[in-house]
């Protein structure tokens, strides 16, 4: 089976206040429908707003409205309609970087760098969310439409890819590979137009390329731009293209000729924008980085297009990315969270012109009053009384280098001679005013926009996070809580830090998106799981009970309350699944009980070691805990031990063996470095223990060849055997109780579990063992023949492994009632959250462009959507939410030497010199200290410990570089802030004079008792922490 992409969960806080209306960060979209006076708008926040647009905005321009005097009519001016909200959708999760009106204007397409294309029906009676239509590798630049009555939409993005999508849904209708000739990855296409007979697409190649969209042949390229192609016009007779570059010009191409036919240089800086309402271009209205707007006229020049008029409409703050026009309004996008619309300007024949303009276009007034455009329809009466002053010099650009006109202006308004050298938008006036003075200065209208997220910190502990919106307003945020817990106001991100901040250091386990305006926290599978936290430093809003220095994972705290309607929806649906195999069960029972067979089976005992139908327990392990030891061993984040365990990573016989032993921790020596390398004479005692199985089993073998009678014989004398050794084992037991071990070992031990899936293992066992290895190859090779069925790559994988489960137990027992292996995580194990029911929950899948979204619901919605996330949800969610069962992942351990300070103490060093020790990495200082008093002031009597005596951390303290150590202090804290190095860390210990420490009396020198030292310390000297991440002893290398 194929392995599938690696995916990952993301989820989006909601802002505080947030309410729907208007953008978070800029805007990259705009598309006007004029049938129903609506505006759309599509955002770098992933949002699709729809606008109601006052009626007489977008009514014709009428030549009253070109430039009116504005001081004189503001006065007596009537309230200024203005556009109002009508709706909106959160259609992607990256930024939305141009929109489509396409089936009559009922359908908005939306581009988003979240590789998708998807379209939105606001006008449906079900308002359904957007639906994806196509996908491609990566960001997607650029979408169009041929016509308002096609069927289709045509995308283009950095895959150098573009596509034909079907509306309807039925997907990709031609797919055209558009790479760059010469360099590849210059084919990416940042602009697209498309009519009927004509594709054309440009890009960081500066080419102009056209293709045939029946059938994606390439029909030629347009050569002669210096710099990436940002957008294009196509007309609708397709004979001519219209482009703009980030060469500061605009280029108009004849697909008949094969040439460029006119380069417009009114502007002086990248132009970013094309707008054209008339199918035949003669008026279009362009943009650039600069902020200008600019509106060009160039109907009836009869092809001479440097008879034309280019006037500055607006001037904007930012570069504008996106402007379109309608009726006597226009609309401009900036990186800002508003739109801008400003009021169009006339450019019919009856304008009034500066002098020095006149005489040049009197020669085109017969030709344009003799056409019939799209917006001649309205004309004033001679004589109206509407004021109106002329266009102002300044106002005019030159539209192309090789323009005659307009003639350079005085500042007086008489003509002087005309500057030819002037190029792009610099002044036509008096050469020492260079300097162009748009005609609208302010907008009509602001279409306001809400504040986004646009700079974060993540703090040392990595639960919070502080954010900064556009109003420079700082919040903290709770990322567990998933909510705001505190706002600063408008203050410097640098100078809050420093006041919420901790002294912590916590492996990452998420990362933090704000590209969206959005605090979106995401999710990998190979981290999520790293970080822990104890639960005596969580602010609950329940209190739990929970036990003495108890971790909790973060990343499986925060899935299992995102998904917890999931999870309440998935055992309901076990519950009916099981309901009916034991219906079917019990029919079987009863047909079995009236025909009774002549023979009494005698059922195998369910309780055994060796029991595979067990009833798995609600906290996730098959065998209630026996002793304290093995429910606090198996704490987190051992939880991968459940059930599951035989579902996510197989185990070896011997692994199943070690963690289904509920007494197998407190059977152990209790030393505390015992839990992986034991002493000499406690690895004797369990070497006869643990491999008695493995060599009966083999000699069973060889005397498979008996006769059945000395079979016989030799059974009953194994059974003998067995007797005296369980008795054996009891008797080591007893001694392993009273082994001179302190108690503290023992709590030591049973309190403390950092990490690794195997539990109890020693090296002497695993040498011991080693045979069993032998016999789990068998094992497998046999039951791979029987059992090879697959099962899905996917969150509903893990619920067919379940499901086989049941079927395999009512196979091997059909009479036992089936009982659940669902088993999430309980409240002690994760508190329980209650997390806002808005929370966005987003499944993505990592591509070679980015990530595609394959999900997106709400913690509220999850429970509806079970089928949904089944099919596209990871393995891994499945295991971590049903079975309790993380990714295993080897502990990180951070190496320490411990040194009494200024030799005020008894020193730890051992026999061979060697004290360097290393734990896991959340191992706390009083941990340590308590692992210093057990050896330099162990207690009197062991078996009897005084439940008066002083804790070690209260007459011990613990320093680095000089500085006093806090008890509650991890390792990796004290590295990452105290230490601050690589190398091993050195610690002191030091008596606060509460308690006398007495030095040990030091013993003649004899070989004897040298010998007796050096077997009491080996256990230490030896000591690892490779099972339970406890503090332990590295063997030093000869290097």
């Amino acid at each position: 089976m194929a392995k599938k992409a690696r995916q990952r969960i993301s989820y989006v806080l909601e802002l505080p206040n947030s309410s729907p209306g208007g953008h978070r960060l800029g805007v990259n979209g705009l598309a006007v429908d004029r049938d129903n006076a609506i505006l759309y708008s599509g955002g770098r926040d992933g949002t699709v707003c729809a606008w109601d647009v006052p009626p007489d905005c977008i009514a014709p321009i009428s030549s009253h409205s070109a430039v009116v005097d504005t001081s004189s009519s503001r006065a007596n001016a009537r309230p200024k309609p203005t556009t109002r909200f009508r709706s909106q959708t959160q259609a992607h999760t990256h930024w939305i970087n141009d929109l489509a009106l396409a089936q009559q204007h009922s359908a908005v397409v939306s581009a988003s760098s979240d590789l998708l294309v998807k379209v939105w029906r606001p006008h449906g009676s079900d308002a359904q969310e957007p639906a994806t239509i196509g996908q491609h590798a990566d960001y997607v630049k650029c979408v169009a439409t041929p016509s308002q009555s096609t069927n289709w939409v045509a995308s283009g993005g950095l895959d150098r890819k573009i596509y034909l999508w079907d509306l309807a849904g039925a997907g990709k209708r031609l797919e055209i590979d558009v790479s760059g000739e010469e360099v590849r990855e210059k084919g990416s296409v940042y602009a697209l137009a498309v009519n009927h007979s004509i594709l054309a697409s440009g890009g960081p190649e500066s080419v102009v390329r056209l293709w045939d969209p029946k059938t994606g042949k390439r029909i030629t390229k347009f050569v002669g731009h210096t710099d990436n192609i940002r957008a294009i016009l196509v007309n609708s007779s397709g004979d001519m293209v219209m482009t703009a570059s980030s060469d500061q010009t605009v280029k108009v191409w004849s697909v008949t000729a094969g040439r460029c036919m006119h380069t417009l240089t009114m502007h002086n800086d990248s132009v970013w924008s094309l707008f054209a309402e008339d199918p035949e271009l003669g008026v279009f209205y362009s943009s650039d980085r600069s902020g200008l707007v600019v509106k060009t006229d160039v109907r009836g020049t009869l092809g001479d297009v440097d008879d034309g008029l280019s006037v500055a409409v607006a001037q904007e703050h930012d570069g504008v990315s996106k402007v379109v026009a309608c009726g006597n309004s226009v609309w401009t996008a900036t990186s800002r969270s508003s739109i801008n619309r400003w009021q169009s300007v006339d450019t019919t024949a009856d304008i009034q012109l500066p002098g020095g303009f006149r005489p040049q276009r009197a020669s085109v007034v017969s030709t344009r009053s003799r056409e019939s455009t799209f917006q001649s329809g309205l004309q004033i009466p001679t004589g109206s009384p509407t004021p109106k002053r002329e266009i102002p010099a300044k106002s005019i650009l030159r539209i192309s280098n090789t323009a005659s006109f307009p003639l350079g202006l005085g500042r007086d308004g008489a003509e002087s001679v005309a500057t030819h050298a002037r190029k792009g938008s610099e002044v036509v006036t008096d050469p020492a005013v260079s300097v162009v003075e748009p005609i609208h200065h302010l907008p009509e209208e602001t279409i306001e926009g809400q504040f986004g997220l646009v700079k974060h910190r993540l703090l040392n502990d990595r639960r919070r996070v502080l954010t900064v919106d556009t109003a420079g307003d700082v919040v903290l945020w709770d990322l567990i809580k998933c909510k705001p817990v505190q706002s600063f106001g408008k203050r410097h991100l640098e100078d809050v830090e420093p006041e919420v901040n901790t002294l912590e250091a916590v492996a990452p386990w998420c990362s933090i998106d704000i590209s969206s305006g959005n605090l979106t926290v995401v999710l990998e599978p190979f981290n999520c799981f790293d970080a822990e936290a104890y639960a005596d430093e969580l602010t609950l809003e329940e209190p739990v009970e929970f036990r003495e220095d108890q971790r909790i994972n973060l990343g499986k705290w925060i899935l299992r309350y995102l998904f917890a309607n999931l999870i309440d929806e998935e055992i309901r649906r076990d519950e009916a699944h099981r309901h009916k195999l034991n219906e079917v069960s019990q029919q079987r029972a009863a047909i079995g009980r009236a025909n009774p067979g002549l023979s009494i089976l005698i059922p195998p005992s369910s309780g055994g070691i060796n029991s595979q139908v067990s009833t798995p327990r609600a906290n996730g392990f098959r065998f209630p805990p026996g002793t304290p030891g093995f429910a606090i061993g198996l704490a987190t984040p051992a939880s991968l031990m459940g059930p599951g365990a035989d579902f996510g990573t197989p185990l070896s016989p011997l692994d199943r063996f070690s963690s289904q032993v509920p007494n197998r921790q407190s059977a152990e020596p209790a030393d505390y470095f015992s839990d992986a390398i034991n002493a000499p004479d406690t690895d004797t005692n369990k070497t006869a223990q643990t491999p008695a199985p493995v060599a009966e089993s083999r000699a069973s073998e060889e005397k498979a060849g008996k006769t059945s009678t000395e079979n016989g014989k030799e059974k009953d004398k194994e059974k003998d055997k067995e007797k005296d050794k369980e008795k054996d084992k009891e008797k080591e037991k007893d001694k392993e109780v009273k082994s001179p071990s302190t108690p503290f070992g023992k709590k030591f031990r049973m309190n403390m579990s950092f990490g690794g899936k195997k539990l109890g293992r020693s090296a002497s066992n695993a040498v011991a063992e080693k045979p069993a290895v032998v016999d789990e190859k068998a094992e497998e090779s046999e039951s791979s023949s029987s059992h090879e069925k697959e099962f899905a790559d996917s969150f509903h994988g893990v619920i067919q492994k379940i499901h086989n489960e049941y079927e395999k137990q009512l196979t091997e027992n059909p009479d036992m009632v089936v009982e659940t292996r669902i088993c999430p995580s309980l409240p002690n194990d994760t508190p329980v959250l209650k997390l806002p029911k808005g929370t966005k929950v987003i499944i993505q899948e990592e591509t070679s462009g980015g990530s595609a979204e394959l999900y997106r619901g709400t913690v509220e919605s999850v429970g509806a959507d079970v089928d949904i996330i089944e099919q596209k949800g990871p393995q891994w969610l499945g295991e971590v939410l049903l079975l309790n069962v993380i990714p295993p992942k080897d502990p990180v351990k951070v190496s320490f030497v411990l040194h009494p300070w200024q030799d005020t103490l008894p020193a730890l060093t051992v026999a061979d010199g060697n004290n360097r020790l290393n734990a896991n990495r959340m191992l706390r200082v009083k941990k340590i200290l308590a692992y210093v008093a057990e050896r330099i002031d162990p207690p009197a009597d062991p078996e009897n410990p005084d439940p008066d005596a002083m804790k070690p951390e209260e007459y011990l303290e613990l320093y680095c570089n000089e500085q006093l150590l806090p008890n509650t202090m991890s390792l990796a804290t004290l590295r990452a802030h105290v230490w601050k190095g690589g190398n091993d860390i050195v610690l002191h210990y030091k008596a606060n004079g509460k308690k006398e420490i007495l030095f040990p009396s030091v013993p003649s020198p004899s070989v004897t008792d040298g010998g007796q030292r050096q077997s009491q310390d080996s256990p230490s000297a030896a000591g690892t922490a490779a099972g339970q991440g406890q503090v332990g002893q590295v063997v030093a290398t000869a290097a």
